[in-house]
């Protein structure tokens, strides 16, 4: 008969919870700790009796996934890794909200120990945890064989009303459903609140219908507060073999408060002095604030037993290895996120193939005749396109369709993500973040706007994910405005952390996807065109990594002035540039596939790029206003949004032509003439 005098005191572990959370959010007079409080009983549920974690090693390979998608309830995840093991002390929860703390305000992966992930934008944690279930399905289908399984993990997910009404949960867990997640086992915090007050006014959705038409499989209502309950329900969860599971969990927010509980002051308030001791008398927590008797502590830690999950998997992995010896050192790899020792030939072979073959294509085609080199490559890419891949070819033959015949995945590596651009960003997120995996997806240029915010938390987090954007400008013709990307390459530029390539030719496209590949700890963009782009000549080839670079150089006397451009416009400008020439106006062209790279490099090439007694005068088929920033004596932009006619009717309406480049550098360079000091 077990010890029952041993047995954890789950009301104290929970209310340990609910205290470090609102004597926290006190501290600081900021925070949410009504879910937290409201969510404790879940948290001992999951977290004592079934999570698979090793505190003392956040980052072991097998180890069960934890996202909390409703993030504004972050002193619920920093109180759980504290209590149970993590290197989060007590003075880290006493500095939450405050700069440079490892106890942010929404939690951050690469800050606190044990975060999976950033959430904060709701509705995107949920979507990262379909991209981590999403990974492991994939990893076990590719590693695992008979007696060895060496990926075998859960994906758990907290989440709120506020994230089942962004819109993006739909598309993802709709996706969820039809990959046939059974490892994805979602908790529902189902309290009918929001910072507004009751939800039902403008939240009527049958919750439970919803997720029964995706596919998944639905448990409850169970009683959140009831911690065996809530066990059961996760452990029927984990028995399903071709559904994810969401438990719909019935909670008050803010239990244990006497005045604040299931109302909406609840949510985003400090309790206050008075109302915390009142709670501290209801829920029997007689201790100091950010006080935990040592008895819930040892009734919390994980240590023990999190060590002891992680050697059994060691020694599984140690006769996986000596079974399948080649498999054990590609997976160390894959997870280590480190590409293959001859990936920098094989960048260098591609490279040096666009460069000698001089082809005019589209760089959406370049791309894909790069995406053939790299995917051959590297098995760990997984493309994608939100139901455009006939027009992003983001597809290879490297890379047949991923499907879920009979609930398993027949090994493709091109996913069709539907009609779903935020969702196919967010779950790249969570693919990227679970390791293993290289995410690439596309679309078109202008459906940028729908996954933006998923792009911005991939530059937060500093995951390797490329986004593949085609039809990048009026150059997609007669579509008309609603497809024409006008601002969406400047816009992205300003996203810290981005890179954003806009490559003129196949070289350059081949670099780009070069750098993008190699830089571990950023996102990528590249925007590509619809139109066919002449190969532009080039001397070398190595500064094009750089960013920016010196494309050709006046064939007679020294330059006047410098034209950049950047994408289909260094067409324009090479042409600029020869009847410039002819006018006696000598002139350098400068490509910039990428911005972002080239404001990276040291001062001194970028003065040799660009010297600074040259008038420059950019030129892109976007909003003007981005490139005065490089002290441009012109710009030849477009600041209005686009047409319906063919691509070459647009572009001569609005002036991307030679003669309209060079009439614009004339002016520029009379206009340095008269600024410039007479000569004594």
């Amino acid at each position: 008969m077990a010890d029952l005098a041993a047995a954890p005191n789950t009301t104290q572990m929970a209310n340990a919870i609910r205290a470090l959370a609102m004597d926290a959010v006190q501290a600081a007079n900021s925070g949410h700790p009504g879910a937290p409080m409201g969510m404790a009983e879940i948290a001992v549920a999951l977290w004592k009796r079934h999570l698979r974690h090793n505190p003392s090693n956040p980052l072991w390979a097998d180890r069960d996934r934890f996202v909390l998608s409703n993030g504004h309830g972050s002193m619920l995840i920093y109180a759980l890794l504290h209590l149970s093991g993590y290197a989060l002390s007590i003075e880290d929860l006493k500095a939450f909200r405050q700069m440079h703390s490892k106890t942010p305000g929404h939690p951050e992966v690469g800050i606190t120990p044990g975060v999976e992930t950033t959430t904060g934008p709701l509705g995107q944690g949920i979507t990262n945890g379909v991209g981590l279930a999403l990974a492991e399905k994939l990893l076990a289908k590719e590693f695992n064989r008979d007696g060895h399984a060496i990926v075998d993990h859960h994906t758990y997910v907290f989440l709120g009303d506020g994230c089942l009404m962004e819109g993006i949960s739909h598309e993802a867990c709709s996706l969820a459903g039809a990959w046939k997640l059974n490892k994805l086992i979602a908790i529902y915090d189902d309290n009918g609140i929001s910072i507004d007050g009751q939800v039902a006014p403008w939240f009527v959705d049958n919750t439970a219908q919803r997720f029964e038409a995706y596919g998944w499989n639905v448990i409850g209502p169970v009683d959140g507060h009831d911690v065996d309950a809530v066990d059961a329900a996760i452990a029927a969860a984990k028995q399903s073999s071709d559904k994810p599971s969401l438990i719909i969990a019935k909670t008050t927010i803010g239990k244990g408060s006497p005045n604040r509980a299931g109302t909406a002051k609840a949510h985003g308030e400090a309790l206050g002095g008075e109302e915390i001791k009142l709670t501290r008398e209801a829920i029997g927590w007689a201790h100091e604030p950010f006080v935990v008797p040592a008895e819930v502590y040892a009734d919390w830690d994980a240590k023990t037993s999190g060590a002891a999950a992680e050697q059994a998997w060691d020694e599984r992995f140690d006769a996986y290895a000596a079974a399948h010896p080649e498999l054990a050192a590609e997976f160390q790899r894959r997870m280590a996120g480190v590409l293959p020792e001859n990936f920098a030939q094989t960048a260098v072979d591609a490279v040096l193939a666009a460069h000698e073959k001089a082809e005019t294509v589209a760089s959406r085609k370049a791309s894909q005749l790069a995406l053939e080199h790299f995917t051959a490559a590297l098995p760990e890419l997984l493309g994608g396109s939100a139901d455009l891949t006939g027009s992003n070819l983001t597809n290879t033959k490297s890379t047949p369709a991923l499907r879920f015949d009979g609930g398993e995945s027949n090994g493709g590596r091109h996913i069709n993500y539907g009609v779903r651009e935020f969702g196919m960003a967010a779950i790249m997120n969570g693919v990227a973040l679970h390791g293993g995996y290289i995410p690439y997806g596309g679309t078109f240029l202008t459906f940028s706007d729908y996954s933006r915010n998923a792009i911005r938390m991939a530059a937060l987090m500093k995951q390797r994910v490329i986004h593949v954007f085609t039809h990048d400008s009026i150059g997609l013709g007669e579509d008309g405005p609603t497809h024409q990307s006008i601002e969406h390459v400047s816009s992205l530029r300003l996203i810290p952390g981005l890179d954003v390539w806009r490559p003129a030719d196949t070289t350059e496209t081949v670099v780009a996807w070069t750098m993008a590949l190699a830089n571990a700890q950023r996102p990528s963009v590249l925007a590509l065109s619809r139109q066919n782009l002449a190969y532009a000549p080039k001397t070398a080839v190595d500064d094009i990594a750089k960013g920016g670079y010196v494309l050709a150089e006046p064939k007679k006397g020294k330059a006047r002035a410098v034209i950049m451009a950047t994408g289909s416009e260094v067409q324009l400008a090479l042409a600029a540039q020869a009847q410039l020439a002819e006018a006696g106006i000598p002139v350098r062209v400068v490509s910039m596939p990428s911005t972002n790279v080239f404001d990276r490099q040291d001062a001194k090439y970028k003065s040799s790029v660009l010297p600074e007694k040259l008038p420059r005068i950019a030129v892109e088929a976007g909003v003007s206003d981005f490139w005065w920033k490089y002290r441009c004596a012109a710009v030849v932009g477009i600041d209005s949004y686009g047409e319906s006619a063919p691509a070459p009717v647009l572009f001569k309406h609005f002036g991307f032509t030679a003669e309209n480049v060079a009439d614009t550098v004339k002016v520029a360079v009379g206009a340095a003439r008269l600024k410039a000091p007479k000569k004594k």
